[in-house]
């Protein structure tokens, strides 16, 4: 499903929404096109682009900060759905300290990886399986919670609102 990033008044990142709703909001002005992807959305009396991101027309004032929760799409989009071992395409989730030897379930102990080096690694650390990490494990920065919306990496017309926010 194609999606639409959101930008508050400010520009900064606030959500990722489905096409359909981005058009929607274009449509009954409470936002405005920033970027397209050259398509166009026809109905019997008017054409729309099919917006990639929007801007809100008014500020929405966020009060809290937003933490992403652990779950294995956050974990994919984090790793950039590559293997920590070995970059190749991710198809598990990887305790780097094995829950069966006391592993926490968080964000520093769980790692993107594939089945090859999930299976080589087994019930073992990194180190006692002959495995490296290619990066260290850490909880989402500040504005990671857009994790959550993002279902593939995200499109070129995201990376210039996005460069601090995951």
């Amino acid at each position: 499903m194609a999606q639409a990033l959101v930008l508050n008044a400010t520009y900064e990142p606030l959500s990722v929404v489905p096409t359909r709703r981005a058009v929607v909001l274009v449509v009954r002005e409470k936002a405005e096109l920033v970027h397209t992807d050259g398509r166009r959305w026809a109905s019997a009396r008017t054409s729309v682009p099919v917006p990639t991101v929007i801007r809100l027309l008014h500020y929405v004032k966020v009060p809290y900060e937003r933490r992403v929760p652990l779950s294995r799409r956050a974990v994919f989009a984090r790793d950039g759905h590559a293997c920590q071992y070995c970059a190749a395409p991710a198809e598990n989730l990887d305790h780097v300290l094995p829950r069966a030897r006391g592993g926490a379930h968080t964000w520093e102990n769980v790692v993107a990886a594939c089945r090859l080096c999930n299976a080589r690694k087994g019930d073992r650390t990194p180190e006692e399986a002959g495995l490296r990490l290619l990066a260290v494990p850490r909880a989402p920065r500040r504005m990671g919670w857009l994790l959550i919306g993002l279902s593939a990496p995200p499109p070129p017309s995201w990376e210039a609102y996005l460069a601090d926010a995951v």
